[in-house]
């Protein structure tokens, strides 16, 4: 049987630039078809990557939280394969076999849908080192005291440097029917680590998903 093919969640090149991650939510989406009322007890979280530590992390980061707001949950990391990757991902009946009989009612996926890259040229600066104001040359001044003064104003070069953003996309599917409940994009850019970008975005994720289903009541 054909296994299903899952993009990277993140192709983890991850830039330590000055000006830091930025996230946000761009667009969300809920399935007015289901019935609002329905409750849900166990979610099952998975992490559509090749990077076994990306996957570590984000499921980990979401599965706090989501117990943190009293629902049971179930990780695919504790389940599938750390190879995995488009030949050796589970197939759609493996993974709803498994959540099935861990009496999961839902499941949310995250995963890389897009990213986009943007190289852009920081002009470079002068900038004085130690300075102190220019009292004249005196009879004495020589090479040492011009140079020693000369020396401390020092030229940093400009240099090109390239902008990633990357499009997240989150998804809740009711695991009876196999619909789609709610989805949620997000652009995060300049990630500095896997680490900080996982605590935002599932902040981030939790924060949107508890005001679109206040909605709904």
């Amino acid at each position: 049987m054909k296994k299903t093919r899952f993009p990277s969640l993140f192709l983890i090149a991850f830039y330590l630039l000055s000006c830091g991650a930025s996230q946000k939510i761009t667009s969300s989406w809920v399935n007015k078809d289901v019935d609002p009322s329905k409750k849900y007890t166990s979610i099952f979280v998975m992490a559509l990557s090749q990077n076994q530590s990306a996957r570590n992390i984000v499921e980990s980061d979401l599965a706090n939280a989501i117990a943190a707001k009293g629902y049971k949950v179930a990780k695919s990391t504790e389940f599938f394969t750390p190879q995995f990757t488009k030949e050796t991902a589970p197939t759609k009946e493996a993974v709803l076999a498994k959540v099935k009989q861990l009496g999961c009612d839902a499941i949310i996926t995250v995963g890389l849908v897009d990213k986009t890259s943007e190289t852009r040229y920081v002009p470079g600066s002068s900038v004085t080192v130690g300075y102190s104001p220019y009292m004249g040359y005196g009879a004495g001044y020589g090479f040492g005291g011009y140079y020693g003064y000369m020396g401390s104003t020092m030229y940093n070069p400009g240099y090109y440097t390239t902008d990633k953003t990357y499009f997240m996309e989150a998804n809740v599917f009711d695991v009876a029917t196999e619909k789609m409940i709610w989805s949620a994009q997000s652009e995060a850019y300049d990630p500095t680590s896997i680490s900080k970008f996982s605590r935002e975005y599932t902040t981030l994720l939790m924060d949107k998903m508890s005001a679109d289903i206040k909605k709904r009541k």
